[in-house]
């Protein structure tokens, strides 16, 4: 089994089609049946099946397809180490969610980039379980979650710090000021929500169903700068992490509700693969990410 044939198969994979595999990597086409097909001879099974001009993979194939991202990108590791010593260097692919992307990471990317300029870094949006696929498949070196603290078989979850959520209306709001909101004081309130797949959305509404409270009205967006200007334009309350709000909070743009913070809790974890081998760009990224850590906690 060649490395240039697990390439040749992941290109294939990826492009869902030998014509359109064979211009991305510049061979003949007949060169790139032939690796598949060496390939699949060597395994003893398909890993295609050629339904007309559509390619799907087989379940062998879809077996296949993560070791074989994992094997190149050890591959392409070892020559970066090689070629660059213990310098970093490379590409660092991160995903995170919009409040870790927007206020924990900025401090963090500047200080990587300052004392290491020569790494590129990918920065990718994602919801939480979607993203801890992607580091299982390789498409992600490491990803920022926010959500119950959680940990798999299969990846390594480092706590950061636990966050602090805020309930949160416009100053002149009928429930500001109130020692403690009841449950039955949300029922008739629009919420403003984040999008479908946030983990403390679902823990928010969770926690409301279970005590019986069905909202009537709500409304979703996919941007929490646009959450916090209806927020204060009156339009409803909103529940978001207290990062994202003390600005807004310190200028008395929006004011906090008094509830049950107990109810939803989340915390900010850094997720990578067990198997993942740390590149002296990957290793000194996670060191920055810990330094910082530690004042987010104070």
């Amino acid at each position: 089994m060649e490395l240039r044939q697990l390439n040749t198969f992941k290109v294939v994979a990826e492009a869902k089609g030998f014509t359109r595999a064979a211009e991305l990597l510049g061979y003949a086409q007949s060169s790139v049946t032939a690796q598949i097909r060496a390939l699949e001879e060597e395994l003893g099974m398909p890993l295609f099946d050629r339904l007309g001009k559509k390619v799907v993979l087989t379940d062998a194939g879809r077996r296949l397809l993560p070791y074989a991202q994992e094997m190149l990108k050890l591959q392409a590791a070892v020559k970066e180490l090689l070629q660059a010593g213990e310098v970093p260097a490379g590409t660092i692919t991160v995903g995170a969610v919009e409040s870790l992307a927007a206020y924990r990471l900025p401090s963090v990317l500047q200080e990587y980039k300052r004392l290491y300029p020569q790494v590129k870094i990918i920065l990718k949006p994602g919801v939480c379980w979607e993203m801890r696929n992607q580091v299982r498949n390789g498409e992600l070196d490491l990803a920022f979650t926010l959500d119950a603290e959680t940990d798999a078989p299969d990846l390594i979850s480092e706590l950061l710090v636990r966050e602090r959520m805020a309930l949160i209306g416009p100053p002149d709001h009928h429930l500001v000021g109130k020692k403690r909101i009841e449950l039955i004081d949300l029922a008739a309130e629009t919420l403003l929500y984040t999008e479908p797949g946030c983990s403390y959305r679902a823990q928010f509404e969770q926690y409301l169903l279970g005590h019986g409270i069905v909202q009537a009205n709500h409304l979703e967006f996919w941007n929490i700068e646009a959450i916090k200007n209806c927020v204060m334009c009156g339009i409803g309350i909103a529940l978001l992490p207290m990062i994202t709000v003390s600005s807004e909070l310190a200028a008395q743009k929006i004011a906090l509700l008094a509830w049950d913070e107990a109810a939803v809790q989340v915390a900010t974890q850094i997720v990578y693969h067990k198997a993942k081998w740390l590149s002296p760009a990957l290793w000194e990224f996670l060191r920055i990410v810990r330094k910082h850590a530690e004042t987010w906690r104070s």
